[in-house]
C-alpha cells in the first residue's frame, strides 16, 4: 500500500487564492477585450459574468494578499 500524503488544499494557501484571484480576472479582462473587438458577441449574460468575474477576482486576490501578510508578519 502506498503511503500518499494529504494534499494542501491550494485555495486554503495564500498563494493558491492569489493565483486564483489573477486567473479569474485575466479570463474576464480577456472576454472583455474580445467583446470590445466584436470578436464574440457581447450578450448580457456574458457582460454580467465578465463583471462578476472581475470583482470576484479582485476580491480574491486582495484576501489572498491580506492572508499572505497575516502568514508572513513577524511579531516583534
Amino acid at each position: 500500500m502506498l503511503a500518499v500524503p494529504p494534499r494542501r488544499d491550494v485555495l486554503r494557501s495564500s498563494r493558491g487564492l492569489i493565483l486564483a484571484g489573477f486567473l479569474l480576472l485575466l479570463t474576464s479582462w480577456g472576454l472583455i477585450f474580445a467583446m470590445v473587438l466584436h470578436l464574440i458577441p457581447s450578450p448580457l449574460w456574458l457582460s454580467a459574468v465578465t463583471f462578476f468575474g472581475s470583482v470576484g477576482g479582485l476580491f480574491l486576490g486582495v484576501l489572498g494578499a491580506a492572508l499572505y501578510v497575516a502568514e508572513n508578519r513577524h511579531p516583534e
